[in-house]
């Protein structure tokens, strides 16, 4: 299943659909909270952050020292968050801790989508408890109790047990990303988080949007995945993980 030369999702144009704006991903936290996401947007000045019990994101318009002193408003004492960029300078309020390289990989119009293959079911917000129990195995502290809330979640079970699931995450203007794809480690080697990938860019064909996602550098198992199933490379990106120091 695909689409014909043309098709348009918003002003996004179809016969493009390998490229990811610069304009939009170099900074996709700070789009998403300016655009589709802004009902989770918390701001102040030139930064702005998602709620805690949502993602542990985080952006600036700008790698400023003032931006990050405006950032360090937005955070509790101890808290630790993600923020993209190349570089930022060095504040007394922040602590930069680490740093994590990732891929930005996007599904290109000719690649045909399959049909399913195994029972998925959409995953209603409140079954959270158990996306972040699944999801915690897997990447600890990501995935939270309102991330649901960022996009529409679905999920295999197996005797009543949630064992894989994936949904959306940042959302851009015609640009859901695909996230949160887990397997508990029991069920793995099934083609499940497959599966859940294709059901995903399925959905995403029907509503005229674009199939992306962010991988570390470092996953290799994930990316020989995606670029399986015919994802390709646009840009790296730098995450930095943060602490607010009082």
């Amino acid at each position: 299943m695909g689409f014909k030369g043309g098709a348009k999702a918003g002003n996004v144009s179809f016969s493009r659909m390998t490229d990811l704006p610069e304009s939009l991903f170099a900074n996709p936290v700070w789009s998403a909270l300016h655009t589709k996401h802004r009902r989770f947007s918390v701001c102040a000045g030139e930064a702005c952050r998602y709620p805690a019990d949502v993602t542990p994101f985080v952006a600036v318009s700008s790698a400023s020292a003032e931006a990050l002193v405006q950032l360090h408003s937005l955070l509790v004492p101890g808290e630790s968050v993600w923020i993209v960029g190349e570089s930022f300078p060095q504040v007394p309020e922040l602590v930069f801790e680490r740093k994590l390289e990732v891929l930005q990989m996007v599904l290109p119009a000719e690649v045909a989508v399959p049909e399913a293959k195994v029972e998925i079911v959409p995953l209603p917000n409140e079954e959270a408890p158990d996306m972040v129990a699944l999801t915690d195995i897997a990447f600890p502290g990501f995935f939270r109790s309102r991330t649901c809330e960022m996009g529409s979640y679905f999920g295999i079970r197996a005797g009543g047990q949630l064992i894989a699931m994936g949904g959306e995450r940042l959302t851009l203007d015609g640009y859901p990303e695909v996230s949160g794809i887990c397997t508990h480690p029991d069920y793995r080697g099934r083609g499940y988080a497959e599966s859940l990938i294709w059901h995903l860019a399925r959905m995403h064909r029907q509503q005229g949007v674009i199939s992306w996602l962010h991988v570390s550098a470092t996953n290799d198992r994930a990316i020989e995945l995606y670029r399986r199933m015919g994802f390709v490379e646009v840009r790296r990106v730098m995450l930095h993980r943060i602490t607010c120091s009082d």
